[in-house]
């Protein structure tokens, strides 16, 4: 399970920068990356009950962060992606290899070409992309306005309090999370 989890961010790091860089002939900074990436995980969980990677993001001050990724940028390479430093902490990722799709779900492949049709543009700056961020991803407002700098809670990007719904009132995205975050609790 964590070597197919680990294969899928791969992937998925290595699409959204081959894709960038073919719609936008620059290459895709950090900051796109870290978006592109919670965009897929929050709104999947919003949509479906369950993250797409289940990436564990830090609210910072550009918006939601993947700590995984974050933390080991400096020298991160695999045969589809790498890593290269700019300058000043400034990060580049460089499509080295092709994206093997087969790790996601057709719901998947569809929500990661619309982030990029609406991102991968050489008119978005990465404040744009931040500030999306910011207004659609509740778990980071919840997260900055509670802790800045805090581990986002994925509980935190449905709008009730889950614990205390009324089971009978609980959607079906809803009702799948808890289900899976207590199978997860369950095996941990």
């Amino acid at each position: 399970m964590i070597a197919y989890r680990e294969e899928k961010i791969k992937n998925a790091i290595c699409y959204f920068a081959a894709e960038h860089v073919k719609r936008t002939k620059k290459h895709l900074y950090q900051t796109f990356l870290y978006k592109y990436l919670a965009f897929l995980d929050f709104e999947s969980l919003s949509d479906t009950g369950h993250s797409a990677l289940g990436l564990k993001y830090k609210a910072m001050g550009r918006g939601p962060v993947p700590l995984e990724i974050y933390d080991n940028r400096k020298g991160l390479k695999t045969e589809c992606f790498e890593f290269k430093e700019l300058e000043d902490e400034k990060f580049i990722i460089i499509p080295t290899g092709r994206p093997n799709l087969e790790y996601f779900s057709s719901y998947e492949i569809q929500k990661m070409c619309r982030l990029i049709e609406i991102f991968a543009d050489v008119f978005v700056r990465a404040s744009d992309i931040s500030e999306a961020s910011h207004e659609s991803i509740r778990a980071w407002k919840e997260t900055w306005k509670k802790n800045k700098n805090g581990i986002i809670d994925y509980d935190d990007q449905f709008p009730e309090d889950l614990k205390h719904k009324d089971e009978k009132r609980l959607t079906p995205p809803e009702e799948h999370y808890l289900i899976y975050r207590s199978l997860e609790e369950a095996h941990h």
